[in-house]
């Protein structure tokens, strides 16, 4: 499964409605539990090994809530269809304007520009909350090529390399970290 298709691809999918982005809801869970599922499985994109069930999922939207930080969920057509959170970066006090962003899409949503609404709602309302910097770590994986032009896209800079940090599927997977300044 490609994040980026091939440039010479063709995408015959008609470009997608403008997506409705809204804060999570518990009701959200179990979709979200299900976008992230194959990626644990199929890819190394995300270094969880097991899928996070839509408990685990309301367990982390109780507590970013409580930290006054962002989950957001986009919608076509009713139907959600991708999600983004920001995250603590570091649970040291220091750190506390910091957050690692983190963006998912169903399969069928990819390439429509909803991950670049998503993201940019995301940074939007890390800024309400008083975020300063985000970090983005993205895994030097081929599935995951199209996380690096979609931060890209939307400011963030290359800030380093963290080489064989995880091993997932039997393979040692570097990290590239990304960050952009809000305020």
């Amino acid at each position: 499964m490609s994040l980026n298709p091939s440039p010479d691809a063709v995408d015959d999918r008609q470009p997608a409605a403008r997506p409705r982005v809204r804060p999570a809801t518990a009701e959200d869970l179990p979709v979200v539990a299900d976008i992230l599922a194959p990626y644990v499985h199929r890819t190394a994109v995300t270094f969880d090994e097991e899928p996070p069930t839509a408990a685990d999922w309301s367990d982390r939207l109780a507590d970013l809530a409580a930290r006054g930080l962002p989950f957001l969920v986009a919608e076509l057509d009713g139907e959600v269809v991708g999600y983004a959170y920001a995250s603590p970066w570091r649970p040291k006090a220091a750190y506390r304007y910091t957050v690692e962003d983190t963006v998912y899409l169903a399969p069928a949503a990819q390439g429509r520009g909803i991950g670049t609404r998503l993201l940019s709602a995301l940074l939007d309302a890390c800024a309400v909350a008083g975020v300063r910097q985000v970090v983005a770590v993205v895994a030097d994986a081929p599935e995951a090529a199209g996380s690096l032009p979609l931060h890209r896209k939307l400011g963030f800079e290359v800030a380093g390399v963290l080489r064989d940090v995880g091993v997932k599927h039997g393979r040692s997977v570097s990290t590239m970290l990304l960050q952009r300044t809000l305020s």
